[in-house]
């Protein structure tokens, strides 16, 4: 068993090391140019050499992006709510939720650049607006999996609607809220570097769009591993929360 999870631990790094290594071959044995393809070793030197221009961009778009991710949150939780405990808003919201996801998020960037000018707002609310949807549905998907026959016995006993949808109902749902917390993260990055280049003046997105215009792959590479980096970072903070806040949901796993 000790063995197992040591496995599982290390696992993903070895196979980053392996997939580093074929990749370090690949341009070096094709004599490929940098500013085509880089190769691991090329792209860490960006970072030693840029590494305070990097740090202050990463930190940009790490904050811009965690003021959006706030937004989805709150947002996501109250339609999520809204739309798991009502049939009608159901029948109501959800197809056009639905739609309004459908929309590429890069064609809703030039308008919020007329709106809110180039800087932070379009950053904040593409990252919103890419990132609320997977949180709206699965609290609401958490709210439905509420059996019917559950419900009617709380009834019985003097439950209120609202009494079962809070005290039963969201407590059922934290694990889908804290699943759809770690794919929404990973999209509201996405979503702050897609508007950082297009309509930024600042952040990771504008530093790749600016090193892309000059060829400079290197260091548009560095700007997306610090990306993927923050991103993990993040995604393995929601996992952490989730394991010590839901573990009942997971007992079944811990057996392995």
């Amino acid at each position: 068993m000790k063995l197992g999870k040591t496995f599982e631990r290390w696992a993903p790094w070895g196979l980053l090391a392996l997939l580093l290594l074929l990749w370090e071959l690949f341009v070096a044995g094709f004599d490929i140019p940098e500013f085509i393809f880089p190769s691991p070793i090329q792209i860490g030197r960006e970072f030693t050499e840029f590494g305070g221009p990097l740090l202050e961009a990463a930190w940009k778009t790490f904050w811009v992006t965690m003021l959006g991710f706030a937004l989805a949150i709150v947002v996501g939780v109250l339609l999520g709510f809204l739309v798991g405990s009502s049939r009608a808003a159901y029948a109501a919201l959800y197809p056009l939720l639905v739609g309004f996801n459908a929309v590429p998020k890069a064609a809703i960037v030039p308008i919020l650049v007329v709106w809110f000018g180039i800087g932070l707002g379009p950053g904040i609310l593409t990252a919103f607006l890419i990132s609320f949807f997977p949180i709206t549905v699965n609290i609401a998907t958490g709210l439905a999996t509420l059996e019917p026959e559950l419900e009617d016995v709380l009834r019985v006993l003097g439950a209120r609607r609202w009494d079962v949808l809070v005290k039963v109902g969201l407590p059922r749902s934290l694990p889908y809220f804290y699943g759809s917390l770690k794919i929404a993260i990973t999209l509201a990055f996405v979503g702050t570097v897609l508007a950082e280049m297009t309509a930024g003046d600042s952040g990771i997105g504008y530093l790749m769009q600016t090193a892309g215009s000059q060829q400079r792959m290197p260091l548009a590479f560095a700007g997306l591993v610090t990306i993927g980096a923050m991103a993990m970072v993040m995604y393995e903070a929601f996992s952490w929360i989730e394991k010590r806040t839901t573990s009942w949901a997971h007992r079944g796993s811990q057996n392995h």
